[in-house]
Parts: C-alpha cells; sequence; structure tokens
C-alpha cells in the first residue's frame, strides 16, 4: 500500500500515519475454529447438567448430607420403645466414633417448624450422633405423613428388630391415628389378619404395663396373647401391675419383667369367703359358752366376756397346754398307724 493511500485512510480515521502502519505491521491473531467454540459450549453446558442433576438428586433426597442432631425430633408416631438395650446403643456408638456412620438415616423437614426436622428411620444413629456430638450423615425427602410412618415401617421390618410388642403397639397407634388398615399392612409388611391380632394385644393391655415390662425381644405372639388373656379380669390385671411395682423389678431384664408379670396375672383368682353361721357352743346345763366360725382359712371361738369373762381368761391360759397335748395325741395316732 502507497504512503498516500495510508495517509488518506488515517484522515478518515482519525489515526495518525504511525498507528495506520503499527495496525498493518501487528500479527493477526489465530482464527479460533467453530469445533473449538463448540467444544467449549458443551463443557459449559455438561457442568450445567451436572449441577442441575446435584440440585434434583439433593431435592429429592438422593444425597446424604450432614445435619446437626440437635435439630432432629423423633417421628410423631414411634415404632420403638425408649427403653432399649444399653449395651447395644454403647457399641452402636463405638462403631460410629471409630468407623463413622456408614447408613445415613432418612429425615423430612418438620411439617410445622422451620429449619428444624423429623425422623422416619435411624433414630438410635441419631442419638449416638448427639452423645458423640458430631453431625448426622441424612437423607431429607419430602415425606407425607402416610409416607413417613410406610418408610419407617418397612426399613424397620427389614431389619427385624422390632419386638412383637413394638409392633403390635405401633399399629394400635396408626390407627388411632387415623391410618387405614391397608397403610398398617405396608409400614409392617404383614397381611391384614396379623394386623387384626396386633392390634387385638395391644388393646387387650393396659400401656402402664406394657411400658414397665419393656419391649421384651424373646417373647413372641402366643405370651404376649396369654398375658392379654390373663389379665382379662380385675384381679388379675391388678396382680400383675403389683408385680411391676416390687423392689428389684425395674432392675430386671426386659424378658424377666415380663415373666413376673405373666405370673401374677396368671394365678388363680381367690374367691372371697364367707362365714358360715355361727355355730353355738354350750354347757351341760344348756348354758351359751360362746360362738365358732368357720370358713376356708379360720376357725374362729368367740366368748362373751360378760358373764364368762373368768372362763376366757382360764381357756387363754390353757391353750399351750391343749396344744401340746393335741400334739401327743396326732403322734400317738400316727404311730399306731404304722
Amino acid at each position: 500500500m502507497s504512503k498516500r493511500t495510508q495517509s488518506i485512510r488515517s484522515m478518515f480515521s482519525g489515526q495518525s500515519e504511525q498507528a495506520v502502519d503499527h495496525d498493518l505491521k501487528r500479527p493477526s491473531l489465530p482464527r479460533v475454529s467453530s469445533g473449538a467454540v463448540r467444544s467449549l459450549k458443551d463443557t459449559f453446558s455438561d457442568v450445567e447438567k451436572e449441577y442441575q442433576a446435584l440440585r434434583d438428586k439433593l431435592a429429592s433426597g438422593q444425597v446424604a448430607v450432614e445435619i446437626d442432631p440437635s435439630l432432629i425430633d423423633p417421628s410423631p408416631l414411634a415404632d420403638r420403645f425408649s427403653e432399649q438395650d444399653a449395651a447395644s446403643f454403647e457399641a452402636l456408638k463405638t462403631s460410629i466414633r471409630e468407623r463413622g456412620q456408614e447408613i445415613p438415616v432418612l429425615l423430612r423437614e418438620h411439617p410445622s417448624t422451620p429449619g428444624r426436622y423429623q425422623s422416619a428411620y435411624g433414630h438410635r444413629r441419631v442419638r449416638a450422633a448427639r452423645a458423640l456430638n458430631i453431625p448426622v450423615k441424612a437423607y431429607v425427602r419430602a415425606l407425607s405423613d402416610e409416607d413417613l410412618v410406610v418408610a419407617q415401617g418397612v426399613e424397620n421390618s427389614a431389619r427385624e428388630d422390632l419386638s412383637f410388642i413394638e409392633r403390635a403397639v405401633f399399629a394400635r397407634r396408626l390407627e388411632d391415628a387415623g391410618f387405614a388398615r391397608a397403610l398398617i399392612q405396608s409400614a409392617l409388611s404383614v397381611d391384614r389378619a396379623e394386623v387384626s391380632k396386633l392390634v387385638a394385644v395391644a388393646r387387650a393391655l393396659p400401656g402402664e404395663l406394657v411400658d414397665a415390662i419393656g419391649r421384651a425381644p424373646k417373647v413372641g405372639r402366643g405370651r404376649w396373647q396369654s398375658l392379654a388373656d390373663a389379665v382379662g379380669s380385675e384381679p388379675s390385671l391388678a396382680r400383675a401391675l403389683e408385680a411391676t411395682t416390687k423392689p428389684g423389678f425395674a432392675a430386671r431384664e426386659t424378658d424377666d419383667r415380663f415373666i413376673l408379670a405373666l405370673a401374677a396375672a396368671a394365678r388363680p383368682d381367690i374367691k372371697p369367703t364367707t362365714a358360715a353361721t355361727p355355730e353355738i357352743v354350750t354347757s351341760g346345763s344348756g348354758a351359751e359358752i360362746g360362738r365358732v366360725a368357720t370358713t376356708d382359712k379360720q376357725w374362729r371361738l368367740s366368748i362373751r366376756r360378760d358373764p364368762n369373762d373368768g372362763f376366757a381368761d382360764y381357756l387363754t391360759a390353757k391353750l399351750p397346754e391343749l396344744f401340746q397335748a393335741y400334739e401327743a395325741a396326732l403322734k400317738e395316732k400316727q404311730n399306731g398307724a404304722e
């Protein structure tokens, strides 16, 4: 390009001849191929998709997150008794302390308290984490009340570590809360007939008696049914409840507490006895000396002190001698029979 042409161009572009000349000498930037641009766009697109997928998984509870255990409340419909095996719980704490929490718990956001959660399952892991002062690994999912009870029931049924009475009380609580029998079946993975048996046993046993006995993991439906039948009468129930208040009862293992309560309830009821008509004892002259009343457990002689006050004192003093004579006569009779 001639200098004259450069000068004309610089006049219209507002650039000096030196600037134009410099621009002409500047090396051109390498062209970026359309394929490279497309590849970069695809990379950003993949990152966005992965990020969105992660958000979706978090929203659906497919990814475990860490939650402060102090923010977690138990399920409103507990399927476990509060009393558990202390040794087993200590073993769980030790396992989590040494190896970490291997299985996340399942939570939902608290339906009425923002910032808090309710547990569907993993209550013991939550307790252990709270005791260890560490976060809980948890799946957080949107669960209805029905979803919540089914999730906790199915998880515990799969582990088969709920005792019979815990399952029975859980079934009764669900029914009392208005859940249909079909949902209770799903929650406990049992058929309709079994749900009926569970609920029947739980309703036949007073809550205070069940609470005093505990979960009794070695006791099955047959013996719980026996206890339910045994406490059908007021005297039997009173004996069973009285047994739970005796010293040392609460210190025993839960299965032993069941045995004691059943033994107390199963004792035959003692029927009250009515005293027979008193028999009048008279002297040789026909005068009344006293009256004898006999029951199943007692023989009672009553003497009016007036006019036989002296005889009453005399008889009282003679009783040891009379009893000794009776024992001697009884012994002689036994020897003669031999």
